[in-house]
């Protein structure tokens, strides 16, 4: 917990303190770094990371997922990222729409936010965001991303459990699945398991799961049914993945903060605008002299 400025106390007990403080840093505004500096951290608590491609229904499991583990006067956070258009900028911040049987609940914040450029699914500011929830001894911390390019991976980052939401549908593009997904993973999830192929899927993955990676786990769940949630919750509350991989990612947070403070003064919007006159007076622009002299 911490004390910084005109904040309150930073308690999962006081949920009006937690969104001040992560409004504090989601948006970079006065005493940030003064607050991030003064947390106490308790790095046992438990980030768990979903991620998968959109239509996978995680939504709907995560909000099942709570339901689990609140028993026993658990309380739980969720992170819900969307992703921002590279267009206009704005986001839905959708996610929590299907979150809504919690919304009151004493036990249960959830708090939306965009990924504001990031090329792959977390926000550069979600793990300043993560730790402000872990010094408000949340006992359990979701982090929900949309799974395009990289993002997979990237989350593993921030997560000390990983789960990845697949579909039935997703079938022949399992042989594809990166190398890198497979490493990251620490359980894959295959909702919506009462369609067609499932079952033929789910063989094919466990198979190729025996033949790289030992003991990785793969859930059959049907979301909308609150099938299958109970196993994971059980996988989630025995797992020690927590300190089996501290040092890397503890050095993957230091990177994307290092990265993300030494690219504060970039002004993206700015950017297309200098970019656009570029071209508009050069018809031989080249976009490397114009990022090295930016």
């Amino acid at each position: 917990m911490a004390r910084t400025g005109s904040l309150d106390m930073i308690t999962h007990q006081n949920f009006r303190s937690v969104a001040r403080a992560l409004t504090v840093v989601e948006n970079n505004l006065a005493g940030a770094d003064e607050l991030l500096q003064s947390l106490t951290i308790n790095q046992n608590i438990p980030v768990i990371g979903i991620t998968g491609p959109p239509g996978a229904g995680k939504s709907t499991l995560v909000n099942n997922l709570i339901t689990e583990l609140i028993k026993d006067d658990k309380h739980v956070a969720i992170l819900a990222i969307d992703p921002t258009s590279p267009f206009n900028f704005g986001s839905l911040l959708g996610d929590r729409i299907r979150m809504t049987p919690h919304f009151n609940n004493p036990q249960v914040y959830i708090r939306s936010l965009a990924t504001r450029g990031s090329l792959g699914g977390l926000s550069a500011k979600t793990i300043e965001m993560t730790d402000v929830l872990r010094a408000a001894q949340f006992d359990y911390i979701l982090v929900e991303t949309v799974g395009v390019g990289q993002s997979e991976v990237e989350i593993a980052g921030l997560a000390d459990i990983t789960m990845v939401v697949l579909v039935p549908e997703a079938g022949d593009e399992i042989q594809n699945i990166k190398s890198g997904l497979m490493e990251i993973a620490d359980a894959f999830i295959i909702n919506k398991a009462d369609r067609p192929g499932a079952d033929e899927f789910t063989g094919k993955l466990k198979k190729l799961l025996a033949d790289q990676h030992d003991n990785i786990p793969a859930f059959k769940t049907i979301a909308s049914e609150n099938a299958g949630i109970g196993e994971i919750a059980k996988f989630i509350r025995q797992s020690n993945k927590t300190n089996d991989r501290k040092t890397f990612l503890a050095a993957e947070k230091a990177y994307h903060i290092i990265k993300e403070r030494r690219m504060a003064n970039i002004d993206k919007k700015k950017l297309r605008l200098d970019i656009a006159e570029a071209l508009k007076d050069d018809p031989q622009f080249n976009l490397y002299s114009f990022a090295k002299n930016y």
